[in-house]
């Protein structure tokens, strides 16, 4: 291989608008705004009937809330109780949305890397949650804290990710009662970037926000004074919210640090087979929540999500990506938009192994994202199997689509100032020349166009001369290639102790309950 050759593989082979990082170029941190109108399928009427019907299911049948606490607090704020289930009016919804802030700033330990949620922007999270991953070299196995780690470098190195979400693989060889502090001292060391609790029980939720405060050298009243973390909970559809991810909602809304609730309704299972309907329920369980937590705590920072698809009618199996996801999401944003709330979708893919399948599956959802007006793109890059697999090929593929997707989202691609229009550049050229040689393409070339640093745009003689390299095997190198150079973000070492002293300390306590 020739020197040329390998820095084409790593670079993409132009010096392209990004900065040189590593192992790879790619564009320097920002957080995209998204410039386009939202797509809106809906009528006023829709919008109309969409919200009568999520009143008529609050109202009429009641959302079963399986935590004791919600239900005595929605029973002190006059909402109808019995036993589990709890209904509620229309005017009470609506006073207790007219309290959410239409949009919130994330702050972790690093100030720079502040995550606005609302309004125009649009943050990419990590792939979350998978208790698998696959990689070319080993193919599927259960997610280990080695793979763990892995995708923690991944999701600090990529500038493209701005949120450090869930587990990006579930790590089953550390013991559950202190997976959660092993897993977040890693985080919060390995990463700059905002983080996440799940709401599985006290312990893990008042733990990961201790940690997050520590890790930034904050004061109790420093820490509330704005979100520096966040929950994600969903419902468990049709019709209910269980016990943790409430009480988690709860205290992380008590301190002000952010809750997205987000519905996973699946039409023709657990929703039913129209998308109205599908939405309808979704709308309805995800604003129950959001009214609780209004009533806690006025304006702590929320936001609805989504997460409507389909199933296969054959086997029953999720499918994503689909149509009917991407109208089920524009609808939800047209509907999140009506109630002034920030909005969470996800890049999700049913596909098995990062193949054709799985990219255009993951693109379908990333562009009903961009077309929905989302503000936080979950799984937005690793997702395989329906969430099942976390692939670290497929991290870095993801990411040269998001890194499109923000130049896409870049003003100067839609620019016409008088040296954008070119007149006189078209003058100079004229019928018989070309703009190689231009003054007018010498001046811009090295930053006039998105460069990749997966894709080979190569010819197919050129490609197959190089080893014929398939996508994913290019990814699978570079992968390699970010491990090795990785360099932990730094840290202040006052603020590393007491983190490491906090977890000692709830390690020799026990941890957490393994049953809630």
């Amino acid at each position: 291989m020739t020197e040329a050759t390998e820095r084409r593989q790593r670079t993409g082979g132009r010096s392209g608008r990004g900065r040189r990082a590593g192992a790879i170029e790619q564009m320097p941190w920002r957080i995209p705004e998204n410039p386009d109108r939202p797509t809106e399928p809906l009528s006023p009427e829709g919008v109309e009937r969409l919200h009568r019907a999520g009143l008529r299911i609050l109202s009429e049948i009641g959302i079963e809330f399986l935590n004791p606490e919600a239900c005595a607090l929605f029973r002190a704020a006059g909402c109808r109780v019995e036993g589990t289930n709890v209904r509620m009016d229309g005017d009470f919804l609506m006073a207790m949305l007219a309290r959410a802030p239409r949009r919130f700033t994330l702050t972790p330990r690093n100030p720079a890397r502040a995550v606005p949620v609302g309004g125009r922007h649009m943050a990419f999270v990590n792939v979350s949650s998978p208790p698998n991953v696959w990689d070319l070299e080993r193919g599927k196995r259960p997610g280990d804290f080695a793979a763990f780690r892995e995708f923690l470098m991944l999701t600090q190195y990529f500038n493209c990710i701005h949120i450090a979400g869930g587990y990006p693989v579930e790590p089953v060889d550390i013991h559950p009662s202190v997976r959660h502090l092993d897993c977040l001292y890693e985080k919060l060391t390995l990463t700059d970037k905002v983080v996440h609790a799940y709401s599985l029980g006290r312990e893990r939720v008042e733990d990961v926000m201790e940690m997050t405060r520590l890790a930034a050298g904050l004061s109790p009243e420093e820490f509330e004074a704005g979100p520096k973390m966040y929950t994600n909970i969903n419902s468990v559809s049709p019709l209910k919210h269980d016990l943790p991810m409430i009480d988690g909602a709860l205290r992380c809304a008590r301190r002000n640090q952010a809750v997205i609730v987000t519905p996973f309704t699946l039409a023709g299972a657990m929703a039913p087979v129209t998308m109205a309907g599908a939405v309808a329920l979704s709308l309805a369980e995800g604003l129950a929540a959001i009214a609780l937590l209004q009533w806690v705590r006025p304006g702590c920072p929320v936001a609805i999500g989504t997460f409507t698809s389909n199933v296969d009618m054959k086997s029953g199996a999720p499918a994503f990506g689909t149509p009917e996801y991407i109208r089920a999401t524009q609808m939800t944003g047209q509907m999140a938009r009506f109630y002034g709330l920030p909005l969470r979708s996800s890049a999700c893919s049913a596909a098995n192994v990062p193949d054709a399948q799985a990219m255009w599956e993951t693109m379908n959802s990333l562009w009903a994202a961009i077309t929905s007006g989302t503000h936080v793109v979950y799984h937005a890059a690793g997702w395989l199997e329906g969430g099942l697999i976390a692939s670290p090929e497929k991290f870095v593929m993801d990411c040269e689509v998001l890194q499109m997707i923000q130049r896409y989202c870049e003003a100067e691609t839609w620019a016409t100032g008088e040296d954008d229009l070119a007149v006189e550049a078209i003058r100079a050229v004229g019928p018989h020349g070309h703009f190689f040689g231009a003054a007018h393409t010498q001046a811009r070339y090295a930053t006039a166009f998105y460069a990749p640093f997966v894709s080979d745009w190569r010819n197919y003689e050129a490609w197959a001369a190089d080893g014929a390299v398939w996508t994913a095997e290019r990814a699978r190198r570079l992968c390699k290639a970010i491990l090795a150079d990785f360099q932990p973000p730094p840290m202040d070492a006052g603020h590393r102790e007491a983190l490491a002293d906090f977890v000692a300390r709830r390690k020799a306590a026990g941890g957490a309950p393994t049953d809630f």
